[in-house]
């Protein structure tokens, strides 16, 4: 059997290790960016989505989003109709940043996709899509606590 997923998890942690060291100037560390770039790509997303969008635990959601709102790049708002809900936004220096990261971004894909015709790239683009959501299913029941069987 081929090895897939490890293939996929050299590609992420290349393409993580570039952006860690490229994104250190700007003070974002250990894949702050990917949190920065989805509240500013989802402006009012709620911390408990936006750790499900990245597929991470709300423990390493809330420290991520913490430092940010520490280095002044995003801010927590109040719901208008619901107080006890907190609300993300990108501040304007979260926004100024922000550019550089999607050029970052699509630069990154264009390097990874070199030599692909249109149609392979669809058909890269459905395929992943497919992984991810049998993976997500796993996910979710190890999420909550139970054991997958093997």
């Amino acid at each position: 059997m081929k090895e897939f997923l490890r293939e996929i998890g050299v590609i992420a942690r290349c393409l993580d290790s570039i952006s860690n060291i490229e994104f250190k100037e700007l003070g974002l560390s250990k894949g702050q960016y990917l949190y920065l770039v989805r509240i500013c790509e989802n402006h009012g997303i709620i911390p408990d989505k936006l750790a499900e969008m990245i597929k991470v635990d709300r423990t390493t959601a809330s420290r991520a989003i913490k430092k940010l709102e520490e280095q002044g790049l995003i801010e927590k708002k109040n719901d208008l109709e619901n107080k006890k809900i907190k609300r993300l936004y990108p501040t304007k220096k979260g926004e100024e940043i922000y550019p550089f990261l999607n050029r970052e971004d699509e630069h990154s894909n264009k390097v990874a996709l070199s030599g692909f015709s249109e149609d392979e790239k669809d058909d890269i683009y459905k395929l992943l899509q497919r992984v991810r959501k049998n993976v997500e299913s796993d996910w979710e029941i190890v999420k909550k606590g139970n054991k997958r069987s093997y």
